[in-house]
């Protein structure tokens, strides 16, 4: 589509000009529109409005802030350059127009391209509207996504409470989800004798709690991904377009290394008809529970306490080959999940309190009255102290702030490092480069600790990990598990890394293979001497 031939350049009185319904923009800066007006009361307006004939006046298409700063400014007619333009044109030329000014706010660029995307005739697709825009696809999508905002999200976009990216990254997620995320972008500060005030956090510290919190990995699901039928209205995972993997335009930059879902509600709700569709086939399926706690009365469902999950895999160490889970028996039976956070996996346990294997009988003591006396006091001593523990730890609980302060991170690490010995606080002190001094008698907890008391909320967080990960890698195998498993949680490229640091180790190989010929000539020259 291209503009109409412009008709004349002519000055109208103001009266007779209107602001279109078709602008896009909704928000005028009024500090910056009184700086507009201060300068056309001096320099007058240098670049003409463009408008079109609309009934009896004239409807602008470029313009809008120029006009509301001459009223401003006290004017009765302005300078326009007059053309005849479609609806559509008028649309297209505001937009563009609009996206050449560094003060749209992306909220009306949204609704532009959004009612470029409603017009019947001619029809836009995201990739004509990206050139005719000089944008890229990804990006007139993800403009796109800011008009499915929920309420909450765009009042605190439009004032400024959020950023852009943040906004961004809200507009991915369902409605449902939004609001629970926006929450995530703040954290709650104290001050000694104020109150609680709001930090912005940055975008990525919301990406990763989007794809730690919201996305749920499809790989991993129960139910078949591929199946229309499993819950109607939903239809497939495949075709599904809340899939990260369906929509790359829509999804980019968030969980990118796996295909996950975005929609908690719909994911449960197919579990749940997955497990009815399995009971259905199968009734005399075994039905289990992972969660902690008794099962309803009168329910079918065996409690964690009364079976035991027989493993798939072989024991890895000499004394596993004894433990009950590795063996089997005759009463081993296929089970699922039905309560618990693994609802709709497929488990083989044994479940018969009879079995000698799986549930042996502890031998009980002599029946004497002293025996049980001293057995009932030790309980009542021992339920006591648990109760007493489990009030005190919620009473701490109580008093830790929604988010932890530096004080909160520092009295973990603390209180973890203690737990670390010698090798291990070297790590930390070589990867935070502490050195400690030759002749220094200074213990490596006394330095780290002094290094803690120091350290921002940032520092102590990744402190916190890190010794985290020190803490689980009690040998070189559970080092190198802890360190997987940590690298897969962080989305880590351990393979990047690994290759990178050969890449430096054969740098440094080289550079010392040609000292020793260096220093040979001057040995040499000595000699002669």
């Amino acid at each position: 589509m291209t503009i109409a031939a412009e008709l004349e350049y002519r000055t109208l009185p103001l009266a007779s000009i209107s602001e279109s319904v078709l602008n896009p923009r909704r928000s005028f800066d009024e500090s910056a529109l009184n700086e507009l007006a201060e300068s056309i009361r001096t320099q007058g307006i240098l670049a003409p409005l463009v408008v079109r004939p609309v009934g009896e006046g004239f409807e602008i298409i470029a313009g809008a802030r120029r006009f509301r700063a001459a009223r401003l400014a006290g004017l009765e007619s302005v300078p326009v350059r007059v053309v005849d333009l479609t609806d559509a044109q008028a649309l297209e030329a505001s937009i563009v127009e609009n996206l050449q000014r560094r003060d749209i706010h992306p909220l009306d660029e949204a609704q532009g391209f959004r009612m470029l995307m409603r017009l019947d005739e001619p029809g836009y697709s995201i990739e004509q509207i990206a050139a005719k825009c000089g944008k890229s696809p990804a990006y007139v999508a993800a403009r796109l996504r800011l008009t499915e905002l929920s309420p909450a999200v765009t009042e605190a976009f439009a004032k400024d409470e959020i950023g852009v990216g943040h906004a961004l990254l809200l507009a991915k997620l369902q409605p449902a989800q939004q609001e629970e995320a926006l929450a995530a972008c703040y954290q709650e500060q104290y001050t000694a004798g104020s109150k609680a005030r709001s930090i912005l956090l940055p975008v990525k510290h919301l990406q990763q709690w989007i794809e730690h919190n919201i996305l749920l990995e499809l790989a991993s699901a129960p139910f078949p991904r591929e199946d229309a039928q499993l819950l109607p209205d939903a239809g497939a995972c495949t075709e599904c377009p809340k899939r990260t993997g369906h929509n790359t335009l829509l999804f980019e930059g968030i969980g990118a290394r796996h295909d996950s879902c975005t929609d908690p509600r719909c994911y449960a709700a197919k579990i749940e008809a997955h497990v009815r569709q399995t009971l259905a086939t199968k009734p005399k399926l075994l039905q289990i529970s992972t969660a902690f706690g008794v099962p309803k009365q009168g329910s079918d469902v065996v409690p964690r306490n009364r079976y035991v999950e027989i493993r798939q895999e072989k024991p890895t160490k000499k004394d596993q080959q004894n433990w009950p889970e590795y063996k089997t028996c005759r009463f081993v039976a296929e089970a699922i999940v039905t309560e618990g956070n693994e609802k709709g996996e497929i488990r083989r346990v044994c479940a018969n309190l009879e079995c000698p294997i799986h549930h042996a009988r502890k031998p009980k003591p002599a029946n004497d009255r002293a025996f049980k006396a001293e057995q009932e006091k030790q309980r009542r001593e021992e339920a006591i102290a648990q109760v007493t523990g489990l009030r005190v730890l919620e009473a701490i609980a109580n008093a830790v702030p929604v988010r932890l302060m530096k004080r909160d991170l520092a009295f973990i690490v603390e209180r973890l490092l203690s737990r670390l010995d010698e090798p291990r606080l070297g790590i930390l002190l070589k990867r935070h480069n502490l050195k400690k001094s030759k002749d220094s008698t200074e213990a490596p907890i006394r330095i780290l600790a002094a290094f803690v008391r120091k350290a921002d909320e940032s520092t102590l967080g990744r402190l916190l990990v890190e010794v985290a990960v020190l803490q689980f890698a009690g040998s070189s195998s559970d080092s190198s598990k802890a360190l997987r498993e940590a690298a897969e949680f962080y989305k880590v490229d351990v393979s990047g890394v690994s290759a990178k640091v050969k890449q430096e180790f054969a740098a440094k190989e080289k550079a010392n293979s040609t000292q020793p010929a260096q220093k040979a000539k001057p040995a040499r020259k000595a000699v002669a001497a």
